[in-house]
């Protein structure tokens, strides 16, 4: 299959399985917080994963190529986004696994259904409206801001579309963690792991990756530090462990 791109778009590579995507970075591009995110969930053989507001479908591409996982499915409101996600799919050949769906994440439960999924992951907006300045861009914008959904609609929907004792992945920003961690217990996602990254050794963390299982029992292991450089411009070997190179 002939797969067209429009203007303004490029393929990237993936570096794992020979993928590629599509992306404009006019619009917005996939950063590092979705490449640890799908180093980070765990899928299991046979498992149905959810990816609430996809983007361009970058990690369901990417945790078709490191899991053996049965079924994925990416939602995403923003058609433009949807639409390069679908090309992505169709370029790898990866219909038979990935579907994307166009849909707003805070109707997931009528949509799918309830208890539909084994996981669910999420790679939100950071931000609310009253943090940091909106970018005029309004793809920009609805990524990093809670424009159209609030990290309650995703833990809302997580709850209702996750199997009892399927697990939910979501990395964030660690200055929003009492509330993330407030806002998972009071929907039955009890927080089981966590991992802070920090951009260097001796900086302050940047994101917090969380794993939180469907009526847990209450503890949590918060694990050894993931460290993205040695020095200015040098991956950490870990990271480069993840992004596959």
């Amino acid at each position: 299959m002939t797969i067209k791109l429009k203007e303004g778009e490029r393929l990237d590579e993936l570096h794992r399985n020979g993928y590629q995507i599509i992306q404009n970075s006019q619009k917005f591009c996939f950063g590092m917080d979705a490449v640890l995110l799908s180093g980070y969930a765990k899928v299991k053989s046979g498992e149905k994963v959810l990816d609430l507001g996809t983007g361009t479908g970058i990690i369901p591409i990417l945790l078709r190529g490191k899991t053996e996982g049965r079924d994925f499915t990416g939602l995403e409101i923003q058609e433009e986004s949807a639409d390069m996600a679908r090309r992505s799919v169709a370029y790898n050949h990866l219909e038979d696994t990935i579907s994307i769906i166009s849909g707003d994440i805070k109707e997931a439960a009528a949509m799918f259904g309830a208890a539909s999924f084994d996981v669910v992951t999420c790679n939100p907006p950071y931000m609310t409206e009253n943090h940091g300045l909106v970018n005029p861009e309004l793809p920009k914008a609805i990524a990093r801001h809670e424009l159209l959904c609030s990290l309650d609609d995703v833990v809302r929907q997580t709850s209702k579309v996750l199997r009892p004792g399927g697990r939910f992945y979501m990395v964030h920003r660690p200055f929003r963690l009492a509330e993330i961690m407030n806002t998972l217990v009071h929907y039955q996602l009890e927080p089981k792991r966590m991992r802070l990254v920090y951009p260097f050794v001796d900086k302050e963390p940047n994101m917090v990756l969380l794993e939180a299982l469907q009526g847990g029992k209450s503890r949590i292991t918060v694990e050894k530090p993931l460290i993205v450089y040695k020095e200015q411009g040098v991956y950490t070997d870990e990271i480069y462990d993840i992004y596959g190179y």
